[in-house]
């Protein structure tokens, strides 16, 4: 009886500590927005989409369009494997050319 007790409260705490690593790096992958892809940026919310757009872009100009385009982008069709980080460029880039014309 002793045996099987002391064999029980190891694969418990095996469990446990399984459970705890899987718990942990869930965490992990949703923090990162600006690495993340778009399907992560659909579900992100306003302010999130934001700080994200600001931190990729290192500018404070134009972050409601920028927002507006990544957001455009990730309702197309098989987008959501596409990473924040280019969407972010390929906007950013769009509207640079868009003002000097």
């Amino acid at each position: 009886m002793n045996f099987i007790k002391k064999y029980l409260k190891f694969f418990i705490g095996v469990a446990a500590l399984i459970l705890v690593v899987v718990v942990l790096s869930f965490a992990v992958q949703t923090g990162d927005l600006e690495n993340g892809d778009l399907r992560q940026w659909r579900s992100a919310d306003l302010t999130r989409r934001t700080t994200a757009a600001q931190i990729l872009s290192a500018s404070d100009e134009n972050l409601d369009l920028l927002v507006q385009c990544v957001d455009k982008i990730a309702t197309l069709p098989e987008s959501g494997e596409m990473a924040v980080r280019d969407a972010v460029s390929l906007c950013y880039t769009g509207i640079q050319v868009n003002q000097n014309n």
